[in-house]
């Protein structure tokens, strides 16, 4: 089938600048009223997950030539943007400087209790596939909960928690450094000796905190019917906030913010009235009106601001040895723990973790890999 949408200059295939195919010609789309319900169209037709974000103001550079669409206003169930409402082709009073784009699930959760929860498939060539969970732990799932646009990690599931997936297993032996924007971008062995029985799965947060300086504070947004929404400020108080500080990991609160101060969310306002008891373990548990009962703006979302606990970051080194090589000779170890402190002399202070017979490494022979771990401990 011949392409006629296409996304430039993201990431990946799933996100970029949107650019349509009329009369033989590619051109970009003019922001204007450009929202969610427009970009969900887009990534839809493109073949990609649900939509995260829709871009405008050139997020993705400007593009040339001709403005095909303006005004687009989708319904939201319409296969192709064509099919969309606009002002018709070429008719614009638009610029380059307004070009739409959007960010397109390129990683999704499946067979969990919400796009927040599932089993982790990734796309390439256009066919959605399973990752291994050789290796798999918290810091990968962690990229995989920012990248999806969810709160923060909760667990990291393995052996087809979520039940066995089908077709291609894509990646294997995922090794995220933890900083990554796309799951895409860690490190992988680039070879599949994985099952489905070995699907890896993700748990993450259905409270996130939005547009704030670090990931401890923001406008507190929650996950209802598969769909973002705010918190109306309403009552909204210490308690409360104290309660969403846990729930998404972070320290103890240090305000509860009120009249849109992280800036204004859209779509639906999910909470008003929020009254916490103080102990609850999710924001969902307190008492309020009901999903969706408000009298509110979005000028009363509320947010937070909350201590950020001071983590512990772990650093893995693999060193890949010939398997004749005799690990209880001493001098060899030192070799290596010498090459080892070499490459971290820049990395802050080294300490080195042992295991319970004392030993700094760990033999690790699972599927005759041989490699030797060591692993760095330093705080952020």
């Amino acid at each position: 089938m011949k392409e006629i949408v296409r996304l430039v200059n993201g990431i990946n295939s799933c996100s970029g600048r949107v650019e349509v195919l009329y009369n033989g010609t590619w051109g970009t789309v003019c922001d204007d009223g450009w929202d969610l319900t427009d970009a969900a169209v887009v990534c839809r037709e493109v073949g990609c997950g649900d939509v995260i974000e829709a871009k405008s103001a050139a997020s993705f550079s400007q593009g040339s030539g001709t403005i095909w669409m303006d005004d687009v206003q989708c319904t939201g169930n319409e296969f192709t943007l064509k099919s969309c409402s606009s002002n018709g082709w070429g008719i614009h009073n638009c610029n380059h400087q307004q070009d739409a784009g959007v960010i397109c699930q390129y990683v999704r959760l499946v067979n969990g209790d919400n796009k927040c929860s599932g089993r982790a498939e990734v796309l390439r060539g256009g066919q959605w596939g399973t990752v291994c969970d050789d290796d798999w732990d918290l810091t990968d799932a962690a990229v995989v909960c920012r990248e999806i646009g969810c709160g923060n990690v909760i667990e990291a599931k393995s052996e087809a928690y979520f039940g066995q997936g089908s077709g291609p297993i894509w990646m294997d032996d995922v090794n995220c450094a933890g900083t990554e924007s796309s799951l895409m971008n860690c490190r992988t062995s680039g070879i599949n000796d994985c099952r489905h029985f070995e699907d890896a799965g993700v748990i993450c947060s259905s409270v996130r905190l939005v547009n704030g300086n670090d990931s401890c504070s923001g406008r507190v947004e929650v996950l209802y019917n598969e769909t973002w929404g705010t918190v109306c400020d309403d009552g909204w108080d210490l308690t409360d906030a104290a309660v969403v500080c846990r729930e998404v990991g972070c320290g103890d609160v240090i305000e509860a913010k009120s009249e849109a101060f992280f800036g204004q969310g859209s779509g639906q306002i999910w909470l008003d009235d929020v009254q916490c008891a103080g102990n609850e373990s999710k924001l969902k548990i307190c008492s309020s009106n009901g999903w969706g009962i408000h009298d509110c703006s979005h000028q009363h979302d509320a947010g937070v601001i909350c201590k950020q606990i001071r983590k512990k970051t772990i650093m893995r080194l693999q060193f890949n040895v010939d398997p004749k090589t005799d690990l209880n000779n001493k001098r060899k170890k030192m070799e290596i723990l010498e090459k080892i402190r070499e490459k971290l002399k820049d990395s802050g202070t080294l300490r080195w973790r042992t295991q319970s017979n004392g030993e700094v490494f760990q033999e690790f022979s699972k599927k005759n890999k041989n490699p030797l771990y060591c692993k760095k401990n330093m705080n952020e």
